[in-house]
Formats: structure tokens, C-alpha cells, sequence
């Protein structure tokens, strides 16, 4: 028998937020039938700072602004918190109520398995840009 793999909440958001929103949300779905009820504390959108590090004096700046969702919610027994890029709130409730059935420790093996699956999805898309870049390559010579 194999052990299942865990991730920290951290990696958990951090896959999801970028993951495909369909198998986010049923999931989302099938979790709220044993956490409710479910109290929204926050949910809302707005513009927030994008900061970054100058890479060669590594002094921080903000590239500008980008739109968010911001979703907190409360369960017996836990929270959960989601903040992801654009203006779906469905989608970052989704991610919240994920993260708070794991702050409860409610079906684990369901959310790490998804978090599998869109980990090896992004890779595979990552590695399909990776090869579209690399067939533009050009050698050059220096003198």
C-alpha cells in the first residue's frame, strides 16, 4: 500500500489558484455538503499591489496593479482563506472552502488528489511552452 501524498496548505492554494476553476469548483461542491453551514466572513474584489524584487539590486518595487478575488470563510471548527488573480468569485470561494476542509481535516486524500492532478496538468503545459519557445531559438555568433 503507498502512502498518499501531503501537501502543505500553502501548496495547496498555491496549485489550485492556478488550476483548471470546473474541477475546483465541483469538488468545492461535493466538500460543502458535510461542512455546513458555511459563513462567509469576506468576499470581494479589488486592485492590489503587484510587488517584485529588482533582480540586480534586489531592492522590492510594485510592478503595478492587478485585479483580485479575496474569499474568507468560517466552518465549524475551521476557516478558510483564498486570494487569487481576476474577478471570479466562485472560483476563489471554491479555493476557500477547500482550504478550510483541510484546516478541518475534512477528506485530505479527495483534495491532495486533485492538487495531483492539476500539479502534473501545469507541468504538462509548462513543458508544451517550454518546447514552443524552444523551436524559436536562434544560434547567434559573437565576435
Amino acid at each position: 500500500m503507498t502512502t498518499p501524498i501531503s501537501y502543505s496548505a500553502l501548496e495547496v492554494l498555491s496549485v489550485l489558484c492556478q488550476g483548471r476553476p470546473d474541477p475546483i469548483k465541483a469538488l468545492a461542491e461535493h466538500l460543502l455538503t458535510d461542512l455546513e453551514p458555511v459563513t462567509v466572513i469576506t468576499s470581494r474584489t479589488g486592485l492590489v499591489m503587484l510587488p517584485y524584487l529588482d533582480s540586480a539590486h534586489g531592492t522590492p518595487f510594485h510592478l503595478g496593479e492587478v485585479l483580485a478575488c479575496e474569499v474568507h470563510v468560517r466552518v465549524v471548527g475551521g476557516e478558510g482563506y483564498a486570494v487569487c488573480l481576476g474577478r471570479d468569485l466562485e472560483f476563489a470561494t471554491a479555493l476557500a472552502v477547500i482550504d478550510a476542509a483541510l484546516s478541518v481535516g475534512h477528506e485530505p486524500e479527495a483534495i491532495y488528489a486533485l492538487v495531483s492532478q492539476e500539479a502534473q496538468h501545469q507541468a504538462a503545459q509548462d513543458a508544451q511552452l517550454l518546447r514552443a519557445v524552444a523551436a524559436t531559438r536562434v544560434e547567434m555568433e559573437t565576435f
